[in-house]
């Protein structure tokens, strides 16, 4: 007797297993379930999650929990993407950086980095062979044990039809070896062939025997047209299905269940109900286009997403206006969190990908060279602006003990201008040659101030002056030098006498102003060097400035009992880490307050 198996194989085949593309649904048997041998076609895969672009620390932490889990040796597919995109990750950044050191002027014979992440990655990898290996042995004696348990199958089943004993309820037996041969393992592709047709075969030479024993044949005519009833109920189901890829999949497992356990039925339904479910199935298959456009038009917009990310980082690294420091820091926070961005939108055309990531890193490595350029070029005026910053120091020390109030005053105003108008100077210049210019100005202006007669004080001039002072004041930003000149302002705010009693609200703006600066540019109140106060301001500061000492020795001694807990506590512990870098901190912090203090104290 010939099956529909044999009938309708090439029909069958040509459905269950045309391309479907795979986004497996939960609610769906697993691959082990839905394909237990090796014959099924496995879905096309559009492009897996792990292939989306992702940072490299992203990647490496991804590369860390599958070697962590139970199952890693079965992720070989996503750990080899992830191993390959933190690769291209660092060899990008190696990349840059010999970029920037070739910009420099340098030798590139003379590049030499070690990329901090290249240990770590060749760490994983090596952990992740072993573990992958260990996977592969032992997938290896399962499929052993697997095809050791399908040769029996087919042996009882063999048997079934050859020395079956009377009495044996030939259907129910037939039921169990169909239902434990679809549960069975799988077993290497090489031996899989061979053994599907023969267990086929057998099949085949069963049913033949059950064409001589019609009570059992209609049996398993009866059983199987009511599986193929289900089957077909719930294919019209899937028509209505909205997700279109849980459809797919699961027609796929349907066609499996059609082939492995709804043959043979008798001739008068055998072609009706599979010409209804090859229907019902090329229907399904259709809505596949659905599918292709709500991919195709989700990566478009990603693409056009990324491709509106890489044309600002190229508008930052074009700017129409002469950019100046403070232009660069706030671009790089910018580029940085564009970058993030980037990073975390998801797939563009296959096509277009390579396209798409090589734009932007070259405009990430043109914004870097623009950047770079502009340091270079800033530290040929740093000298410049140096020399004049000396001349003003020394004009400012050769006039800071004259009494010609009328020509000092309106020339040390005039210096200070001056100073604030000059650029920045090498860092490691920056605060010695602003302490000599203060202490110069300072001399000056506490001699006016001890000589002058507090009499004739001109209150209303005083609030003008003050006025002023506090209108630059709001000007400050977080740029470089805006620390001196916030020190120097309080100075020079210091100095200034009395207001009128109808204005002394002014004195409430300016320091509301001043902690708003000081905020900004991440500074202590105590720690800000200023001259000219009283000696009431200076005992209230030094009071303010040892109760925050006290704080901070309580805080420190906390936190160092806190490690005594932890058996041989390490900076190189990751939980530890931060609590040590916090301690070092609060130290560095302690010891400016005790100099501050020191210097009140001595009345330096």
């Amino acid at each position: 007797m010939t099956t529909e198996n044999n009938l309708s194989e090439n029909e069958e085949n040509k459905i269950s297993t045309e391309e479907i593309p795979n986004e497996t649904s939960k609610s769906q048997p697993s691959q082990e379930e839905a394909t237990p041998n090796e014959t099924e076609t496995e879905p096309e895969h559009h492009e897996d999650q792990a292939e989306t672009d992702i940072s490299l620390a992203d990647a490496l932490q991804e590369m860390e929990k599958i070697i962590n889990s139970g199952n890693a040796g079965e992720d070989f597919r996503k750990f080899t993407i992830l191993k390959e995109k933190a690769s291209h990750a660092i060899h990008d950044e190696i990349e840059d950086k010999k970029h920037e050191f070739e910009n420099a002027g340098n030798a590139p014979e003379n590049f030499s980095f070690e990329h901090p992440s290249q240990s770590k990655l060749s760490a994983l990898i090596h952990i992740y062979k072993e573990k992958h290996d260990a996977f592969q042995k032992g997938q290896e004696e399962e499929q052993k044990k697997n095809l050791e348990h399908r040769q029996n199958i087919i042996e009882r089943l063999k048997n079934l039809y050859t020395n079956s004993e009377p009495g044996v309820n030939l259907f129910k037996s037939i039921r169990e070896i169909k239902e434990e041969w679809s549960n069975a393992g799988q077993v290497a592709k090489s031996e899989f062939k061979i053994l599907n047709n023969n267990y086929f075969h057998h099949l085949n030479q069963f049913y033949q025997m059950l064409d001589l024993n019609k009570e059992f044949l209609e049996q398993e005519y009866s059983h199987n047209l009511e599986k193929r009833q289900h089957i077909i109920a719930r294919a019209k189901e899937l028509e209505n299905e909205p997700l279109v890829q849980k459809a797919l999949n699961e027609l796929q497992y349907l066609h499996k269940l059609w082939k492995e356990e709804a043959e043979p039925v008798s001739e008068e339904f055998r072609e009706k109900t599979w010409e209804e479910f090859k229907e019902i199935s090329n229907k399904i298959h259709e809505r596949k286009s659905e599918l292709s456009a709500a991919i195709e038009s989700e990566q478009n917009a990603n693409l056009e997403k990324k491709n509106e990310i890489i044309a600002e980082i190229k508008k930052l690294s074009e700017p129409t206006d002469n950019p100046n420091h403070n232009y660069w820091q706030n671009s790089i926070k910018k580029v940085e969190e564009l970058r993030s961005e980037f990073l975390k939108t998801g797939n563009v055309p296959r096509k277009l990908s390579n396209n798409n990531w090589n734009d932007f890193k070259t405009t990430l490595r043109n914004f870097n060279t623009a950047k770079n350029n502009y340091y270079k070029s800033l530290k040929g005026s740093q000298q410049t602006n140096l020399d004049e910053k000396m001349a003003l120091i020394q004009t400012a020390k050769d006039n800071m003990m004259s009494e010609d109030w009328d020509m000092a005053v309106a020339l040390f105003k005039k210096l200070q201008d001056d100073w604030k108008k000059i650029g920045h100077v090498p860092k490691s210049m920056t605060n010695k040659i602003w302490d000599e210019f203060r202490e110069a100005c300072n001399t000056f202006f506490n001699n006016y101030r001890e000589k002058s007669n507090a009499s004739t004080d001109n209150w209303k001039e005083n609030y003008k002056q003050k006025k002023e002072i506090l209108e630059e004041l709001k000007t400050i930003s977080d740029e470089e030098g805006s620390i001196e000149k916030i020190e120097s302002i309080k100075t020079a705010w210091n100095n200034i006498g009395k207001v009128p009693r109808d204005k002394i609200a002014i004195n409430s703006e300016f320091n509301k102003t001043l902690r708003e600066k000081l905020k900004l540019n991440k500074i202590n109140e105590l720690e800000l060097k200023e001259e000219g106060l009283s000696e009431n301001q200076l005992t209230d500061k030094a009071r303010k400035i040892k109760s925050q000492i006290s704080d901070l020795e309580a805080e420190i001694v906390k936190l160092e009992n806190n490690l005594a807990f932890f058996k041989n506590p390490s900076k190189e512990n990751p939980m530890l880490r931060d609590t040590f870098q916090t301690i070092e901190d609060k130290k560095t912090h302690l010891e400016t307050l005790k100099q501050n203090l020191h210097s009140i104290i001595s009345g330096d």
